[in-house]
């Protein structure tokens, strides 16, 4: 392969990715992630049985109604990478739940799929 070959294949793999933000803050289009560590593990109510809830550095949650496996079997200080999947569309003003993230934990390569809140935005 010639060198301008190279770069071409090089920065058409570059775009075709999805973006990665090293900086704290959340993804904020989709298909964007970020890098982060893990704050906080948890249920959602407080109690077993309730679901899994997690919280992250850069401000990040994620909850579920289940027992989620990746998140019970990740530890506070690892590493993740999360992604922006969905925001929901048609939402009340200052409404602003019901991101869908799908957060892969890098140490154990397990990953899981969750909103940033037990309802979407115009629930309850």
């Amino acid at each position: 392969m010639n060198k301008s070959f190279r770069i071409t294949l090089a920065f058409a793999l570059v775009l075709s990715a999805p973006s990665i933000v090293l900086a704290s803050g959340l993804p904020t289009h989709i298909g964007q992630c970020v890098k982060t560590k893990i704050k906080w593990i948890g249920t959602r109510l407080g109690t077993p049985g309730s679901g899994s809830a997690v919280k992250f550095t850069n401000g990040g949650y994620q909850v579920s109604y289940s027992t989620v496996p990746a998140i019970v079997h990740s530890k506070v200080t690892d590493r993740v990478r999360m992604c922006l999947v969905s925001v929901p569309k048609h939402c009340p003003p200052g409404d602003h739940r019901g991101k869908k993230y799908k957060t892969t934990n890098l140490r154990t390569h397990k990953h899981w799929t969750l909103y940033d809140s037990e309802h979407l935005c115009g629930g309850a």
